[in-house]
């Protein structure tokens, strides 16, 4: 299996929320809906980007006035 139809074109990933053939105007997703997930997940901390943390910074921040 190749991923491609039969016309030869790539077929797009499937929605990452529910795995749904994704809408190629909302692309990765297949609605808004699951764009709204996606979003909401975003902003609630549900997802992060890990960051490596830098051994050379053990210092305390500056205090608040």
């Amino acid at each position: 299996m190749t991923g491609r139809t039969p016309e030869g074109t790539r077929k797009p990933p499937p929605c990452p929320i529910c795995r749904r053939p994704a809408e190629p105007a909302l692309a990765p997703f297949c609605s808004e809906r699951c764009a709204d997930i996606d979003l909401g997940r975003w902003l609630s901390d549900r997802y992060a980007i890990p960051a490596a943390e830098d051994p050379d910074d053990e210092t305390d921040p500056p205090p608040r006035s």
